[in-house]
């Protein structure tokens, strides 16, 4: 079983109909899905988690508009190599060919130099541009590029697609089929797989060899203590570097500054980028902390610039000030839960009307139709604060910040009371 192809690889789907999960943009109907069904495709920048099937997409995308398909790796590519693809690419159009997909894996990579090296092709229409990020592209990817591209974010797949993917392999792979498998317990398949299908099916695999052909009922237990024994298998393809960022994450958020510093550590000396390490701080200071240290944004923003100017190795100091700093930091994820529920909230309701009284009135026809009319300045009332409704009619009274509990948001909370009440507890 060791020589064949990975079972990650041969589960790879190759059609739109065998693809999981994505369907907010490759489902019927979604935006990407009428684009390749009208075969007139943009470049694109794939923004998502690893393993939620970006290269995948890429790839079907090709074959389904039978497209010439160039693909690069940002790691182990420059310049060099990005212009020979598109020396091919205007040789392709010079025999009238389809015009060539030109996917690169991990374009947040890419320097930007190399970068710049792809925008007269994209600009000329010799190829087709298809980038792959796990990182903001707009940090990422230059301005350029980027106003050339239509982004699509992939989201994380859910448990019922990661199941489906156990169970189409279980079914349908040539070796797996054969032998006789049942999952039990699935908990700790998926807790390991992060969500990465990739991952999940290399977890899969590994536990199905363990028995070498013998009957198998997966548990918990099992694959746990399969994982442990084989951990460097298990690791081969670089999914630890995603367990050490979530292990860096995890004991700020614990508020254990010795765990953290070790792990920012780990991560230091694997050589991994201090930006996007800095990155991870500040979206972590609005997360995790948010109004119970307000001081905590501000200095993840300043360590950001720091990190940016200084270059390396100094900043190691920086990131670790700021890391100690926000792992004994108190600790709140009311604002973070906050905008959760406000977006729950408006994808159920619609577009809700914005109340007379709070619109905008530049025009004497919008004043005549009661455009803020009663509305109450806040300003000229004792403590700037009048009471008045500023949601949606039917949402009147709904209450989305509820101010964490730790001495910066009691203050915040208590506020809050004598202005609203019974919003608050009065």
């Amino acid at each position: 079983m060791a020589t064949r192809i990975p079972l990650a690889e041969r589960m790879r789907p190759t059609t739109i109909a065998d693809y999981v999960g994505q369907q907010h943009i490759v489902g019927p109907g979604a935006v990407l899905r009428n684009a390749i069904d009208r075969n007139n495709i943009p470049s694109m920048v794939l923004w998502g988690p690893p393993g939620v099937g970006k290269t995948t997409l890429a790839f079907i995308i090709s074959k389904q508009l039978d497209r010439p398909f160039f693909s690069l790796s940002a790691i182990n590519s420059g310049v060099k190599d990005v212009r020979e693809v598109i020396d091919k690419a205007g040789q392709l159009k010079n025999f009238h060919q389809e015009q060539p997909i030109l996917f690169i894996d991990e374009i947040h990579r890419f320097s930007k130099s190399q970068q710049d090296s792809l925008l007269g092709a994209v600009e000329r229409g010799l190829v087709t541009l298809i980038g792959a990020t796990t990182e903001n592209p707009s940090f990422e990817v230059i301005s350029a590029l980027l106003s050339r591209c239509q982004v699509y974010v992939l989201e994380h797949l859910t448990e019922n697609e990661l199941l489906d993917i156990v169970n189409k392999a279980l079914h349908e792979d040539e070796y797996l089929s054969q032998q006789q498998v049942a999952v039990k317990e699935h908990e700790a398949l998926l807790r390991l797989s992060g969500g990465d299908a990739r991952k999940l099916l290399n977890v899969l695999e590994l536990v199905v060899n363990a028995v070498d052909g013998k009957p198998l009922e997966i548990t918990n237990d099992f694959v746990l203590q399969q994982v442990q024994q084989n951990m460097a298998i298990y690791d081969k393809a670089g999914e630890q570097h995603y367990d050490i960022i979530s292990a860096f994450i995890k004991s700020i958020r614990g508020s254990d500054p010795n765990a953290a510093v070790y792990w920012l550590a780990r991560m230091i000396e694997g050589g991994e980028d201090p930006l996007f390490i800095a990155r991870r701080l500040l979206i972590l200071a609005s997360e995790d902390i948010g109004n119970a240290n307000p001081n905590a944004l501000l200095l993840a923003n300043n360590c950001f610039q720091a990190v940016n100017v200084i270059g390396w190795p100094e900043s190691r100091i920086i990131l670790s000030q700021t890391v100690t700093y926000l792992a004994s930091s108190a600790k709140s994820n009311a604002a973070y839960e906050a905008i959760n529920k406000a977006q729950a909230l408006v994808k159920q309701t619609g577009d809700l009307s914005v109340p007379l009284h709070i619109r905008n009135a530049p025009t004497k026809l919008m004043k005549q139709l009661d455009y803020g009319k009663d509305y109450k300045y806040a300003h000229s009332y004792e403590g700037n604060f009048a009471d008045q409704e500023f949601m949606p009619e039917t949402l009147s009274g709904m209450k989305l910040y509820d101010p964490g509990r730790n001495p910066a948001e009691d203050k915040l909370r208590e506020k809050l009371r004598q202005n609203w009440k019974d919003k608050y507890g009065y």
